[in-house]
């Protein structure tokens, strides 16, 4: 009998990637802002008791970093105490839980890229939102909690507009000015590549825990626009821009990248960012 997998957050572009991934093996229940308020414990209890899932895959998240300022409950609500039901209802079925987190928790001070036992610093309110969740998740008793970053999906996948780098994508190939940072560096994830990683690691013999989870590599945004251009065959009007150039509500890690190498260790190579991006441009061209 297919397992059964709840995946939350299955309308945006990770959540739309995870339930394609699994839908020719399993039999997935996806469930959108409308069919469970995760906000809600007795709401997620309830449904999750309902549909009895072998695993739990949480896509849900509060993303807007500068907002989080100005109304850390609605951040701490949806990043970290609905984690925390989760992980309660996932014990109580006796499910897997699968969570993201982030970069963020990082300060970014660093000049390589972080691993696993790197020690957490969040600058921010959404940055410490998801390192709560991280610990939250981890109470559960089969519980990966996966750190992503500057995700990038599909075309058409998920309902919440382009992504950084898909806008990036946009401005080259219309011509516009691109404003790039040129000192912001990261490790972008294609959301089709992640999905594949949660599916091998949920089909490995990995013992549950954390692990970064990333299309292999570092890079600044102002590159990655250099290559997106090379790659689509147009000029690239680029402004390149410093963080210290902006003013943002909240504060962003200068170094983010992470690195994958525990999640190769236990059977689960990560494509180079390059090969993930060639790939995503060659969809959206299709």
């Amino acid at each position: 009998m297919p397992q059964t997998i709840l995946v939350i957050g299955a309308e945006g572009q990770l959540g739309s990637a995870i339930v394609e991934a699994f839908a020719a093996s399993a039999r997935v229940v996806g469930l959108g802002r409308r069919d469970l308020d995760i906000t809600v414990d007795a709401a997620v209890r309830d449904r999750i008791g309902r549909e009895r899932p072998d695993v739990i895959v949480n896509c849900a998240a509060d993303n807007d970093v500068d907002g989080a300022e100005s109304e850390p409950l609605r951040a701490l609500s949806v990043n970290a105490f609905a984690v925390r039901a989760l992980a309660r209802a996932a014990d109580q079925a006796g499910a897997r839980l699968v969570h993201y987190s982030s970069d963020f928790v990082f300060d970014g001070t660093t000049s390589r890229p972080y691993v696993e036992d790197d020690q957490p610093n969040p600058q921010g309110v959404y940055a410490a939102s998801k390192l709560l969740g991280e610990w939250f998740a981890l109470e559960a008793r089969r519980a990966y909690v996966l750190r992503v970053e500057s995700l990038f999906g599909a075309p058409g996948a998920g309902r919440a507009g382009p992504s950084s780098l898909g806008r990036i994508v946009e401005s080259i190939r219309d011509g516009r000015e691109v404003p790039v940072f040129t000192d912001r560096t990261v490790s972008p994830s294609y959301v089709v590549d992640l999905a594949s990683a949660t599916r091998a690691l949920l089909e490995s013999d990995a013992a549950p825990g954390l692990y970064h989870c990333v299309n292999t590599g570092a890079t600044t945004w102002y590159a990655i626009a250099l290559e997106i251009a090379r790659l689509i065959g147009r000029e690239a009007r680029l402004k390149p821009i410093t963080l210290g150039e902006v003013t943002l509500r909240a504060p962003r890690p200068l170094y983010s990248a992470l690195d994958n190498s525990r999640l190769r260790a236990v059977g689960v190579p990560m494509p180079t960012w390059q090969d993930a991006l060639a790939r995503y441009l060659g969809s959206s061209q299709r």
